[in-house]
């Protein structure tokens, strides 16, 4: 891993713990760096605040892909798995993530690059799913789909109270059928004569 991405990712990790507590805009790159055992020279040419901000989604999506691909299960199901794994990843960080998606959400040079992050991040959880090439659907047209998915159910996350995350696999679920609908959808308007559905990739035995 470069020096200059682990330097960002590990003061990701204390920036989220001191978030927890202070609002971000209070928050200084020394005091990331103090936080992160690091010195704030070792930021220096990796990148500060606004490049911790931007790192947030890249590392948590990393946790979809941990375990492989899930194997005799449909696509769809493969999706919610990996999606979860990324939720999962977040929850102990809670406090500091709704903090830094809260400042995210009001800075406009942070919100124009949101969506280049869901499209990375749906990229990544076809990916892992084993569902990233053109079968049921155009992968370019799955991954806007999923983009939207992981969007939703972010949301759902942010709101959870249950310790089950009842509130965020209702979202994911929903919006996986809603996706699939869609993406069903537009096959018959376009004529293609696919039958499988758009998150399942067809056993090697029919292709």
């Amino acid at each position: 891993m470069p020096a200059a991405h682990s330097v960002i990712e590990t003061g990701l990790l204390a920036a989220l713990e001191l978030a927890a507590e202070i609002p971000w805009s209070q928050i200084t790159l020394a005091e990331i760096a103090a936080k992160a055992g690091l010195t704030l020279q070792e930021f220096h040419g990796a990148g500060g605040r606004e490049e911790i901000v931007e790192a947030m989604d890249g590392y948590f999506d990393r946790a979809m892909s941990a375990d492989g691909v899930p194997e005799d299960v449909s696509g769809r199901e493969r999706l919610f798995d990996v999606i979860m794994k990324r939720f999962e990843a977040m929850e102990p960080y809670r406090p500091g993530l709704r903090e830094l998606m809260k400042f995210r959400e009001a800075s406009l040079s942070h919100v124009v690059r949101l969506p280049g992050h869901r499209h990375a991040s749906a990229a990544w959880a076809l990916a892992s799913a084993g569902l990233d090439d053109d079968s049921g659907a155009p992968a370019s047209l799955k991954r806007i789909a999923i983009a939207f998915v992981i969007a939703s159910t972010e949301r759902a996350w942010r709101r959870e109270k249950s310790a089950d995350f009842a509130l965020t696999m209702a979202a994911l679920d929903k919006g996986l059928r809603h996706a699939e609908d869609r993406l069903g959808q537009l096959r018959r308007f376009t004529g293609k004569s696919e039958t499988t559905e758009t998150t399942e990739k067809p056993d090697k035995g029919e292709e």
